[in-house]
């Protein structure tokens, strides 16, 4: 046991080990380096240095050893309570504690390794590499030392010079260079290590790296391609705005704005019909132009197509609404423009792309009282309906006496988001889905074809009211300025905001009276129908009633049309008053004959020559009576109409019997007529027939006539022709036989000259062979000129093939009559005599 106890207490190091013994009886911590052994004393108590607590705390000998702290190539060490005399514990000792600089740190680069003295505390950091959108904010925590230690700092400049650095971007007072030492190192100051300068860097004593707050020492910059932008805060307040294509870096003090995560942001593109609302913060000149804090701005596409934000500027917008559209406006309809500073209403009218200028322009819509919406658009619930709800909008807390466009839209999209869809309402299309991430310079193309883009306009209660006027219609427009304007269909019309409809309210019922009326605000100007019921009086004081309908037209000048409230009223009175009058100087069985023509003319006037009546004309609103139309016709006493029905009656019958004798009269003379036609008729037939035989016979004889001497011509002239061919035909055989004949002539010509020429080339050949052979025997000549005879006769025959042919002989006759009178008549002889 005792053994065991001593091996627990001896104290082994290795190389790269140290630890921390303390001795009870002094307090004393000596610092025991490797390689190295030891046996502890019973008062000696391992111990480690708590850097939180700053105090050492005991513990087992195995937790007591330590390994140096090591920094590598490339490393560093944060070192504080540094030794005084820079030297550290030696190796394979045991080491007392030496004097500490507490309270101080130093920065010692790598590579580089050692065991640490009692109360050091130590961080270990891997030198900083930077790449070009990096960078290092370094703060110098002991100006003294920093200066002293200046040229300790490894700097490593960057090889590669960075393009997309702006000029000027940086002071180089805060910026850390390769051989460049700042101007002045205060305590406190930040300084700015970037890595378009410097590629890897590891701070001096005095100066240390501050971590952002992610605990990391390396920053980002910000990388901005064309048409983007960041914007930096500085610790002052004042925002600096920086554009595409650039790295940033922020000043030591500054640091960037971020939103939604994002630190850099696309600019505005704007275009023609599209602009920002701008206030000026901070006075400013630009392109010879002095600009005032204060003033607002509205820039559209047309000054500038693409906006960069500036420290001068601030947007000014209405919810959440940066970018001011302009409104599509089709053709027909319109739009009210509110001046917001004298207060005037304009009307713009279709087609326009409306881009309202919202330092003095904004868009209102008009509200119609519920009066005014029956009146102008009969039996359009769904219009009633809407201009509920706006007033019901502009009487809502923090209304207006005006309702802005856009602020109904909001007010009436949550309405319908809460409310479900009418019928046959609208299906409003789904939200466009968000934009893609663009990701470097390319061009991506769909295989399938994608539609264009649609533009799905819905103004029917958005734009300014419409009026739509009908053909044969008529309204009166008036505004609050009293003019007054009669607009004629078929046409629409847009009401100005301060502009109403005039309304008329006419009799009903027949006759026509007061007691109910109609309320309208439209005219019918065209082929307009009104009926009544005349009751009158003749001379002989019989009550009639007339049951009429009137055809009415508007002419001349339409300024005059609405000049009478009750068109209706006004006619019938007039109309009732003139055929009275005229039926009161008629007798009841005068006028009961007669009443429509009386009416008529009474009303539309006498017929002129050509027929036509001239109608009866209202001068005081331009109205016409064109033509009338009598329905009915009652006698007021039931008695003395029957009577004039009787004796109508008995005029009928005595009427319809003259009528039916004349027809019977007028049946016989018709029937005689047509029986003397019918035999007229038959016998021109018959003598036409006749006539018809007599002519096709005669043309039938001629006829035939004309064929025989046709025939009879045409064998004479052939006959003719035939004599006359003997003569040509004789002449062309003679030809043809001496042609013939001088061919034979020649050929045989041709031929006995070439006979002759053989035989006299044989005979030369034979008497050159007699010369030759003179010493031969006879018998021998002899059997030599048999066979050259022979061979002759044999040629002879082959040539005077074809002449036997032609001569009609045979080849033997031929060549024995040639060959008559030569040796050769003798061979032949004896070739043709028969062998026994």
């Amino acid at each position: 046991m005792p053994e065991s106890s001593n091996r627990e207490r001896d104290l082994v190091l290795a190389p790269n080990e140290f630890a921390f013994i303390s001795d009870q009886t002094k307090g004393q911590v000596n610092v025991y380096v490797g390689p190295y052994k030891t046996s502890l004393a019973n008062t000696d108590q391992p111990v480690v240095f708590n850097e939180r607590t700053k105090r050492f705390e005991r513990c087992s000998l195995e937790q007591a050893i330590q390994i140096f702290a090591i920094a590598p190539e490339g490393w560093y060490m944060i070192m504080k309570n540094p030794a005084r005399d820079g030297n550290h514990p030696k190796l394979a000792f045991s080491n007392s504690l030496t004097d500490l600089d507490i309270g101080h740190k130093v920065n010692i680069p790598g590579p580089t390794s050692f065991a640490l003295w009692p109360g050091q505390m130590i961080r270990i950091v891997p030198g900083h590499t930077l790449h070009y959108n990096q960078y290092l904010i370094v703060r110098v925590y002991d100006e003294e030392a920093a200066r002293k230690n200046w040229d300790k700092a490894i700097i490593k400049p960057q090889t590669k010079p960075a393009s997309g650095l702006l000029p000027g971007d940086q002071p180089d007072a805060d910026v850390i260079k390769p051989g460049i030492e700042p101007t002045a190192l205060t305590t406190g100051r930040l300084l700015m290590v970037q890595g378009t300068d410097v590629s890897f860097y590891i701070p001096p004593t005095g100066i240390e790296v501050v971590r952002d707050e992610n605990d990391n020492y390396v920053r980002e910059a910000v990388s901005l391609e064309r048409l983007e932008y960041c914007i930096l805060l500085d610790e002052d307040g004042n925002k600096r705005f920086v554009r595409g294509p650039a790295v940033v870096f922020p000043r030591p003090s500054e640091r960037f704005v971020e939103k939604k995560g994002q630190r850099k942001f696309r600019a505005i593109e704007l275009n023609e019909i599209s602009g920002l609302y701008i206030k000026v913060i901070a006075a400013y000149k630009e392109g010879g132009r002095e600009y005032k804090e204060g003033e607002e701005l509205f820039i559209t596409g047309k000054d500038q197509m693409i906006y960069f934000p500036r420290p001068e500027h601030a947007i000014i917008k209405y919810g959440d609404q940066e970018i001011h559209y302009a409104v599509a406006i089709p053709a027909g309809e319109g739009r009210y423009s509110l001046n917001r500073t004298t207060g005037k209403v304009t009307l713009i009218r279709g087609p326009a792309m409306y881009l309202p200028d919202p330092r003095t322009e904004v868009i209102v819509r008009r509200v119609l009282e519920p009066k005014q919406v029956q009146l102008w658009f009969p039996g359009n619930a769904e219009a009633l309906e809407y201009n509920l709800r706006l007033k019901q909008l502009a009487k809502s807390p923090g209304g207006e006496d005006y309702l802005p466009d856009g602020e109904v839209k909001k007010a009436l999209a949550a309405r319908e988001k809460a409310e479900p869809p009418r019928p046959g309402a609208a299906i409003p299309l789904p939200p466009p889905a968000p934009p893609e991430g663009f990701v470097g310079d390319d061009f991506t193309r769909k295989p399938s074809y994608t539609p264009p883009r649609t533009i799905v306009l819905d103004t029917k209660y958005e734009g300014a009211v419409s009026i739509d006027t009908w053909t044969g219609y008529a309204v009166l427009v008036v505004s609050r300025t009293g003019e007054r304007k009669v607009i004629v269909g078929p046409k629409t019309y847009l009401l100005e905001y301060d502009e109403y409809l005039e309304a008329m309210e006419l009799s009903t019922g027949t006759p026509k009276s007061d007691d109910k009326k109609i309320k309208t605000a439209y005219l019918r100007v065209l082929h307009n129908k009104v009926s009544d019921l005349v009751q009158a009086e003749t001379k002989d004081l019989c009550q009639v009633f007339i049951k009429l309908s009137y055809r009415v037209n508007f002419e001349g000048n339409p300024d005059k049309w609405f000049n009478v409230e009750n068109y209706v009223k006004f006619l019938t009175d007039h109309m009732r008053s003139l055929l009275r009058h005229a039926i009161k100087q008629l007798g009841i069985e005068e006028f009961y004959a007669n009443s429509i023509k009386v009416v008529r003319d009474t009303v539309l006037g006498p017929q002129g020559p050509e027929g036509k009546r001239p109608g009866r004309r209202f001068e005081e609103n331009g109205m016409r009576i064109y033509d009338v139309e009598v329905l009915d016709v009652k006698i007021g006493d039931e008695t003395i109409g029957n009577l004039l029905i009787e004796a109508q009656h008995s005029v009928v019958k005595q009427t319809l019997e003259i009528s039916n004798e004349k027809r019977r009269e007028e049946f016989v003379r018709q029937t005689e007529a047509i029986k003397q036609s019918i035999a007229k008729a038959m016998a021109e037939t018959k003598q036409k027939e006749l006539d018809l035989a007599t002519q096709e016979a005669k043309a039938q004889l001629a006829l035939n006539l004309a064929k025989l001497e046709s025939e009879i011509e045409t064998r004479r002239r052939s006959l003719e022709a035939r004599l006359a061919d003997q003569d040509n035909l004789s002449a062309i055989e003679k030809a043809e036989l001496a042609r013939k004949k001088e061919a034979l002539d020649l050929d045989l010509d041709v031929t006995k000259r070439k006979l002759d020429l053989e035989i006299a080339r044989l005979q030369a050949e034979v008497q050159g062979v007699v010369d030759r052979a003179g010493a031969v025997s006879p018998d021998l000549i002899a059997a030599l000129q048999a066979f050259s005879d022979r061979a002759l006769a044999g040629k002879m025959a082959e040539s005077m093939a074809p002449l036997a042919i032609l001569g009609g002989k045979s080849i033997a006759e031929v060549f024995a009559q040639l060959v008559k009178g030569t040796p050769l008549e003798d061979v032949l002889k004896k070739k043709s005599l028969p062998t026994t």
